[in-house]
């Protein structure tokens, strides 16, 4: 018998809520969750359902109104934000719908950026940034601008910068809503190899039908609750797509 995975990242009880007074909205109900260690989990649900808003949290970007987060041991909740901030710095890569990649520099120099951040000098940053890059196929445009490569060669330079300081937990933010279907299943194929190394965890938000395939578990969410988190090997594509 297989042993149960160890749990990457917890959310117990978590509510979150945004404005003051009658305009105040209640994002989150009371949401729990489980991330384990190896697995590409995702979750899914209508815009506004409280998913981008949830991942936050869970990365230590937006503090929760009540609740419980912990992530690889370390109880986010009861941590200061200078702490949080360099836990986050170290822990955790992130890739967004939009590459968010500076146009203006290079690509070596775009995957440099988490190892700065944590104060590292450029110099010593590149061979881990030309490494990076290699890994995802990329290696000959290492000193193109990011404005002069294609969409989906974008979003491999964002998981480039999200692995190089070889973060424990990778939060996606709908990775693959700008791409067509051919370089959005390119991207997810080269995630999910790269994300077999032992001990991470990636949590991926998406609307992206196409992509759920590529996940080990997925979890449906709905006005700020999470409904339901099963293996992808038992989730009803039929019902939900």
């Amino acid at each position: 018998m297989n042993a149960t995975p160890a749990i990457a990242a917890r959310a117990r009880s978590i509510t979150k809520s945004f404005g003051d007074g009658n305009s105040r909205i209640q994002v989150l109900h009371g949401v729990d969750l489980d991330a384990y260690e190896s697995e590409i989990l995702m979750l899914l649900g209508p815009s506004g359902c409280g998913k981008t808003t949830l991942i936050s949290i869970l990365a230590g970007t937006l503090t929760p109104d009540s609740g419980e987060v912990n992530v690889f041991g370390e109880d986010l909740h009861l941590m200061k934000k200078s702490a949080i901030t360099r836990f986050r710095a170290k822990q955790i890569g992130f890739i967004f719908q939009q590459f968010n990649l500076i146009p203006t520099i290079t690509c070596e120099e775009n995957v440099c950026v988490p190892l700065l951040i944590q104060g590292y000098s450029m110099s010593k940053a590149l061979p881990f940034a030309r490494k990076s890059l290699g890994q995802v196929g990329l290696g000959e445009h290492m000193k193109k601008r990011s404005n002069q490569l294609s969409g989906g060669q974008q979003q491999r330079v964002a998981i480039a910068r999200a692995l190089v300081h070889n973060p424990r937990l990778i939060i996606c933010d709908e990775p693959t809503a700008a791409l067509d279907a051919e370089n959005g299943k390119m991207v997810m194929e080269l995630f999910r190899e790269l994300m077999r190394q032992p001990g991470r965890c990636a949590i991926v938000v998406t609307h992206d039908h196409r992509i759920l395939p590529y996940s080990d578990r997925i979890a449906t969410m709905n006005d700020g609750r999470i409904l339901e988190s099963v293996p992808t090997s038992q989730f009803d594509f039929d019902h939900h797509c």
